[in-house]
């Protein structure tokens, strides 16, 4: 007796509580005070869009701004870079009237030594510097071969024998190839 018993009440147990539950289909609400809750709902959804609104303008001011401060920086840094070229075309340009006054051929040539000189210092200064060709290994993603030559011996395959026009990288990018020749 004691068995079946038990068996009731875990059949009392097992009955699904939906019974007592509504026919409330998803998303409806049954409240008799539906229109107070209506306004604080219309409320609550005016204050998420005001906010909403809100932090996408904020957003659009933000990207707007940076974007701003992005071109400012690209121009400040390129009128540095400019200020530094222009010390070097005042050179030249002291240069050029010295070369119609004087007679002496050497002083020229320093001067312009000089002025070469300085212009490397600039570039390297900026973060420019040449490819080292002639005796290194031939580099697809560093050199433009122009030509091939026999090679004298075997260890100089594949090598540059000559450079036509040198090469620069800005960092480690190749700003410009340097065109040379390859022994094969």
């Amino acid at each position: 007796m004691k068995e079946e018993m038990n068996d009731k009440e875990l059949e009392k147990d097992e009955t699904p509580e939906t019974e007592n539950m509504t026919n409330e289909q998803p998303g409806e609400f049954q409240n008799p005070e539906a229109g107070d809750n209506m306004a604080d709902w219309e409320t609550k959804y005016n204050d998420l869009n005001d906010s909403y609104l809100r932090l996408n303008a904020e957003f659009d001011n933000y990207r707007k701004r940076t974007l701003k401060e992005k071109a400012d920086l690209l121009k400040s840094g390129s009128e540095r870079v400019l200020l530094d070229v222009i010390a070097v075309v005042d050179d030249f340009e002291r240069a050029l009237e010295n070369v119609a006054k004087t007679e002496d051929v050497d002083a020229v040539k320093e001067g312009i030594d000089l002025i070469y000189n300085k212009f490397i210092n600039f570039l390297t200064k900026h973060g420019v510097k040449e490819i080292e060709t002639i005796g290194h290994p031939f580099d697809t993603d560093k050199h433009e071969a122009l030509t091939t030559v026999p090679a004298q011996s075997e260890e100089d395959k594949d090598k540059i024998v000559d450079s036509v026009q040198k090469g620069y990288m800005l960092g480690d990018k190749v700003i410009r190839f340097p065109k040379v020749i390859v022994a094969k």
